[in-house]
């Protein structure tokens, strides 16, 4: 009987610390991915990178905060919130990292990454000032991680309100990343006009000519435009140009994105000898809209918070001090 006592006294007990015990159990430690060989100055060290220039055609060598300073001036306005340009300065750090580590250098030989926006980032060191230098170096060494490695880090201007899956955004080739999803962005109502909204009018002779060059098909005579499929965020991602199927953010890029400045079409149609487009957003749409970024901070969200609601399960390490 007595022995039947103890253990109905010693049961609550075990459980309180076994339940003591879970409560204390450490968060899993994020991987942290390693800084490419061809730039690395040893652990915990901030890399050395060799920039190709297009403004001068020279490689320049510089440490990689002073690049990522850069393109945040390039891509962002300096005097936007401090917390969206942290959130920027994540990302570009990260860009420049994953593209080295998968590319391994530019395609401007001798360089590991350039300052030609088609190729990598925008960069304008003109446009630095103290809101950049103070977003740069509070978020110092800082990247953005998923199961080890560097992400994608994609963004874009504007998202009209819904960011893209990366297949109907870019045509994205590979499996969908898990860390980009599609989530409404703040930026529906904010904006200038020509990020917010936009329209094009583009003669049928450029849209023959563009779709037979770049895209290697026939359209024949254009007597009909149409928008075939559309994406789950509502971006088209075929377009029927006469007698071609093209890919939306394929020929995006080979009319022009400051010209077709998003795939959220809203309209498509003929009026004369011109095929008019009406859309919504400016950019790709896939990852971070700095647009958005801009509202979540002046709704006093932070660098951290930014990135996660954009990037789901993502980890954000520190590399260098």
């Amino acid at each position: 009987m007595l022995k039947r006592k103890l253990i109905l006294i010693m049961l609550p007990l075990l459980i309180i610390a076994s339940g003591c015990n879970l409560a204390k159990k450490p968060a899993k430690k994020p991987q942290v991915p390693s800084i490419p060989q061809s730039i690395s100055q040893g652990k915990g060290q901030e890399p050395i990178l060799k920039v190709y220039e297009v403004q001068t055609k020279k490689i320049k060598e510089m440490k990689l905060e002073d690049y990522v300073a850069g393109v945040v001036a390039g891509e962002m306005e300096n005097y936007w919130p401090n917390e969206a340009l942290a959130a920027q300065a994540i990302l570009a750090r990260t860009y420049v990292l994953e593209f080295i580590s998968e590319k391994g250098g530019s395609k401007y030989g001798g360089a590991h990454i350039s300052t030609d926006f088609e190729e990598a980032q925008a960069w304008n060191p003109d446009k630095i000032n103290d809101n950049i230098r103070k977003a740069v170096k509070k978020t110092r060494g800082q990247v953005v991680s998923y199961n080890g490695d560097y992400i994608k880090a994609w963004f874009h201007s504007h998202a009209g309100g819904m960011t893209a899956a990366a297949k109907e955004g870019l045509n994205f080739k590979e499996a969908e990343p898990p860390y980009i999803q599609i989530v409404k962005s703040p930026c529906l109502n904010v904006g200038p006009a020509g990020k917010r909204t936009w329209y094009a009018s583009f003669p049928k002779e450029k849209l023959r000519f563009v779709i037979k060059e770049k895209m290697g098909q026939e359209t024949g005579e254009i007597n009909s435009v149409s928008v075939i499929k559309r994406g789950r965020s509502g971006r088209a991602e075929l377009l029927k140009i006469g007698n071609a199927t093209v890919s939306a953010p394929e020929l995006r890029i080979a009319l022009g994105s400051m010209d077709m400045r998003s795939t959220l079409l809203t309209s498509l149609r003929i009026e004369g000898d011109n095929i008019i487009m009406e859309g919504k957003g400016f950019g790709h749409g896939v990852g971070l809209s700095q647009w958005g970024a801009n509202v979540m901070a002046k709704q006093g969200k932070s660098p951290e918070d930014i990135i996660h609601y954009y990037f789901k399960g993502v980890d954000i390490v520190r590399l260098w001090r």
